[in-house]
């Protein structure tokens, strides 16, 4: 991004390497400050029209632009009562004016991005410094035309963030470009990223609609590169390297990844090619949400289509973990859409326990409510896995799981009360206060879900049934059949709502891909038969009416007394 600053969908991004506002005058005098008012300006045109009437009282939108730059420069050095200005005859309402100015900027998505032309550790941490100058920066300009502006000052003082939500520092990476992608050369990859957590967001969508489907064309036909306005994000989904590029328009949709997804050094993408590449956000006008499987590269590619309702993260997070599926079911891996926990027991054994199932099903809330009800008997969990997972059989003809990010991106209605704010300094937030608000946050270190985890049991989280507790399959005919059907009540993560089905529950890369996962899905029901490993189902009852009068701690307690074995 060549730009000084950039504004799109609500949010504002600042360029350091282009320009670095070092003082007040600085601010104030920039290109950047300008483009913003004139934002501001055409928000209190449309929502606060009595304060657009006092500010433009017989002068022009840029005739009172230029007033409000004059004054509060003179407001930075001198006091209210040594200027002479018509802004100060009411100064309630410029007070009022002021606040909204405030209000209206931290309101925003607020990003700023550096440029590093090496790997010198002095180049990060003056990243972050410039960044936390920046941050002082704007604080001190508002608090000091504030305090002037009322004639006394504050007795209470909120720091807040008052300059950015994240910081991300830059570099140009060249990996190993196969003839026709030649377009994505020069695209700067993220190297580092800092996040002011609690991160809260607010997408203008809050869920997903649709699905995921194959296309024959290739994406990088209908690629739309302009005016450097992309950013590449390299993550590791499992053990896949992944090069998302995103349009900077959906920036928001970056900074939470870091959360998700761990991501790749610079030496891990250089002269490499992905497993999966991501082109999020591209402005084709197309409104697709596709994958591609390029065999000659053998690189499978996600295409999303720049829209509002992409603005919700799930859409970032499942395309990574379609691409990761349909990669790992070439190897003979089959994903499982559910959760895994590692339980430290009391009297020194481990278990593994291992759901499957798909939005809504209570595999999270099972864990979480284990978690409530075995204080003195479980020491520890360790998570392998929050949503998506692999199964594959090891070089000793072992059953193993491994995971695929180092996160969760959960429902705060799910939670148990208070769980969402445990580690809510290092959470990233998305619509709070609408429902089916979610929350990214970190849960476990890459080494422990890229690991072979044995598995104890494997149970399917079965939300539409009014049963209690846990019930064993004595077949595998009988296990394969409701595993396969995936059958629950949708609760309206989604586009669905009311009992549905999707093939294996796992509408991301086995669903599309059935010819392919059905043989896998018979081998590994195969293994679990054979190694005697505990198969079931467990009612979560989250799709019954008042969730079965919290029938989740049946669920937990049954689940307590299995592990305890």
């Amino acid at each position: 991004m060549d730009k000084e600053f950039y504004f799109s969908r609500n949010n504002a991004i600042i360029n350091y390497t282009t320009k670095y506002c070092r003082t007040v005058d600085d601010l104030l005098a920039s290109e950047g400050f300008d483009s913003f008012l004139d934002l501001f300006f055409d928000y209190i045109k449309r929502e606060k029209h009595d304060m657009f009437q006092w500010l433009t009282f017989k002068s022009s939108i840029d005739e009172s632009k230029a007033e409000l730059i004059r004054l509060a420069k003179l407001l930075m050095v001198l006091n209210k009562h040594e200027i002479k200005h018509p802004g100060l005859i009411e100064p309630d309402k410029l007070l009022s004016v002021v606040e909204e100015i405030y209000h209206f900027w931290r309101n925003m998505g607020r990003y700023s991005i550096m440029y590093a032309l090496n790997d010198e550790g002095y180049q990060i941490q003056n990243f972050i410094d410039a960044d936390t100058q920046f941050n002082a920066l704007v604080l001190n300009l508002y608090r000091t035309i504030q305090q002037k502006i009322q004639d006394s000052k504050n007795k209470i003082f909120r720091q807040l963030q008052a300059g950015t939500n994240a910081s991300i520092l830059l570099q140009k990476t060249d990996w190993d470009f196969p003839s026709g992608y030649e377009a994505l050369k020069g695209i700067p990859f993220i190297t580092e990223m800092m996040l002011r957590t609690p991160l809260i967001l607010h997408p203008k969508s809050n869920k997903r609609i649709g699905m995921f489907e194959e296309t024959y064309t290739h994406p990088m036909k209908d690629f739309i590169k302009k005016s450097n306005e992309w950013i590449c994000f390299p993550c590791k989904v499992g053990d896949l390297l992944t090069f998302a590029y995103f349009h900077i328009d959906y920036i928001g949709n970056i900074v939470a990844c870091p959360n998700l997804f761990e991501i790749a050094s610079r030496n891990e993408c250089l002269n490499r090619k992905p497993d999966c590449m991501v082109l999020f956000g591209n402005p084709d006008g197309k409104n697709e949400t596709t994958f591609y499987h390029d065999k000659k590269e053998d690189i499978w590619i996600g295409k999303i289509s720049s829209a509002d309702v992409i603005e919700y993260f799930g859409y970032v997070k499942k395309m990574f973990l379609t691409l990761h599926n349909l990669a790992v079911m070439e190897r003979g891996w089959l994903p499982i859409h559910g959760a895994m926990v590692k339980l430290y027991l009391r009297d020194g054994r481990e278990k593994h326990v291992m759901f499957m199932g798909d939005s809504g099903a209570g595999k999270s809330e099972t864990i979480e409510a284990l978690s409530s009800i075995s204080e003195g008997l479980i020491d520890r969990q360790e998570v392998i896995f929050d949503d998506m997972g692999t199964i594959h059989i090891d070089r000793r003809g072992n059953l193993v799981a491994q995971g695929t990010e180092i996160g969760a991106f959960v429902r705060l209605d799910d939670l148990e009360m208070g769980s969402a704010y445990r580690d809510m300094d290092r959470s990233v937030f998305f619509n709070p206060e609408l429902s089916n608000a979610r929350v990214v946050v970190p849960t476990a270190p890459y080494k422990v879900i890229t690991n072979n985890h044995p598995i104890d049991c494997f149970m399917y989280a079965n939300n539409y049934t009014d049963k209690r507790g846990m019930h064993k399959f004595d077949s595998l005919e009988e296990a394969k059949s409701v595993f396969v059907e995936g059958k629950r009540n949708a609760l309206g993560t989604t586009q669905e709502i009311g009992l549905s089905t999707t093939f294996f529950a796992n509408p991301f890369g086995p669903m599309q891909k059935q010819e392919v996962a059905n043989p896998l899905i018979d081998k590994m029901f195969e293994k679990l038969f054979e190694k005697n490993i505990y198969v079931g189902e467990i009612y979560s009852c989250l799709g019954l009416p008042n969730k079965g009068d919290n029938g989740i701690q049946d669920a937990a307690r049954a689940l307590l007394d299995f592990v305890l074995k």
